[in-house]
């Protein structure tokens, strides 16, 4: 597993158009919201902040860097070729996606960090290191089960759009809005509970934080289960 993860850390710096879509550019637009973020706290929450930064990165870093690369590795036999050496499908799957899962996290990590340091600290650390890792788990799922229904990295452009922007767009509704309104149909959107653990681990008085892990991760086993039944080793036929 790891030297196909290192092979495949090699191969992410080498692919500029990927490095620019979806490393550069989630982390600038991230960059923005932290450094406009007396604004967007009028807008919303710090926690509403916290949150479009995690799906913004998990999104576009994490969920379409995946798509990507492994409807490439699969439309070049990569796969195929991997299947035929003593790996596992699981090592074989988790050497793939380690180097941007691993890259992901420390996008994250440091840019929390940042808004804490300039804005305020979160409330609860532990259930935003929950939230955040239920979320990414979530979109790595959904980016095994999208890849199953991609046929090239150019196709990749327009299967990951719907979750992508999906979940983007979850993530700002409830956000903003709260869940006052539309409390079961917030929450049981893809990325709606994950990013209700974001704002209340973030602002404080995350009073049903046990109960939002339930849709959070259903949606994670969802996925996964997705990904289990659409994944695809060889290019169709």
């Amino acid at each position: 597993m790891l030297s196909i993860a290192r092979s495949e850390l090699v191969q992410l710096f080498r692919n500029r158009l990927v490095l620019l879509t979806s490393l550069v550019m989630p982390v600038a637009v991230s960059a923005f919201f932290v450094q406009q973020h007396e604004v967007f706290t009028a807008l919303g929450s710090l926690g509403y902040i916290a949150a479009v930064v995690v799906f913004t990165v998990g999104a576009f870093g994490l969920y379409t860097t995946a798509v990507t690369t492994l409807a490439a590795r699969r439309q070049n036999l990569f796969l195929k070729r991997l299947r035929s050496t003593a790996a596992g499908d699981a090592g074989i799957l988790s050497g793939l996606l380690l180097p941007i899962t691993a890259i992901t996290l420390v996008q994250l990590v440091l840019i929390l960090a940042v808004l804490a340091a300039v804005a305020g600290e979160p409330a609860d650390v532990l259930l935003l290191a929950v939230a955040v890792l239920a979320a990414l788990i979530m979109l790595l799922g959904l980016g095994l089960a999208t890849a199953g229904l991609t046929n090239s990295p150019e196709h990749a452009q327009v299967t990951t759009l719907p979750v992508s922007l999906g979940t983007i767009a979850v993530a700002s509704w409830v956000g903003i809005t709260g869940t006052e309104e539309f409390t079961l149909l917030k929450r049981l959107l893809p990325g709606g509970s994950a990013t209700e653990l974001v704002v209340d681990a973030w602002n404080g008085g995350a009073a049903d934080s046990l109960v939002l892990l339930v849709p959070t991760a259903s949606w994670a086993v969802v996925a996964v289960a997705l990904a289990f039944r659409l994944f695809r080793w060889e290019p169709r036929r």
